[in-house]
């Protein structure tokens, strides 16, 4: 199978070790894993704000990147969503980027996605003797409706004891540029989901999207709480070798 790795702009910028592990992860479970290096943002940024001409050019760059691939994958709920829900509808009916994005979007899928609807697996091999609890993103939560694909990947880990997240449903206060534009909200929203990942004991705080994480290790990290923010993949990718 030839897969794309759609890495995302946030995860290209600031975590790299996320689309790494993605790589290695996928690889390990035999597929052959393409970058393609003209891949540029999805242009959520750009609809969300009001830019929908610009969001249009970069759906059109990315059915262009993407054509001919079996899968697509991202390792971001959030990016992924974007392309699925938002793309078809800025293309005009009948049109041929209308036609470009039906035969391209289908294809791009979230990454626990991919590992359990496409290739069928729920333990990949991983082992992270850490005590682990789990953040389901709003895009991911609402907007993909991953379920618990993420959480039953972490539960066949070896050695990761998963406990439960109190309102782990609710935001984190991030929301792309809803930090930016309502700051006090934002960070009153996160001092919640601080509090709720403190109630469980956990070491590490794992997500989907590397963005929410950000947000959330920022105040993790002001309060010297000890946790440590980890992206799905990045434990997912854990080896007993690697350890």
């Amino acid at each position: 199978m030839r897969v794309a790795l759609f890495i995302t702009c946030v995860n290209d910028t600031l975590f790299p070790g996320t689309g790494k592990a993605v790589v290695s992860l996928l690889r390990r479970l035999g597929c052959d894993v393409d970058f393609p290096a003209a891949q540029t943002c999805c242009g959520q940024m750009h609809v969300n704000t009001g830019y929908r001409e610009e969001g249009v050019r970069l759906a059109r760059h990315f059915t262009e990147v993407f054509a001919g691939y079996d899968a697509v994958v991202a390792p971001s709920g959030s990016c992924a969503a974007m392309v699925r829900e938002q793309y078809p509808k800025l293309a005009k009916p009948g049109s041929r980027g209308a036609a470009a994005i039906a035969e391209v979007t289908p294809k791009v899928y979230e990454l626990s996605e991919f590992l359990i609807d496409v290739l069928k697996v729920q333990d990949v091999g991983a082992y992270f003797p850490h005590r682990v609890t789990y953040h389901p993103t709003c895009h991911s939560l609402r907007g993909l409706h991953l379920g618990d694909r993420p959480t039953r990947l972490l539960r066949n880990v070896r050695g990761l004891e998963l406990v439960p997240l109190p309102g782990a449903e609710e935001c984190c206060g991030f929301g792309g540029t809803f930090a930016v534009k309502n700051p006090a909200v934002s960070a009153a929203m996160g001092a919640d989901k601080t509090r709720s990942i403190m109630d469980t004991g956990a070491e590490v705080l794992c997500a989907a999207d590397n963005s929410c994480l950000m947000h959330i290790g920022g105040t993790l990290s002001r309060q010297q709480t000890g946790v440590r923010t980890m992206h799905l993949a990045e434990i997912l990718a854990s080896t007993e070798e690697a350890q």
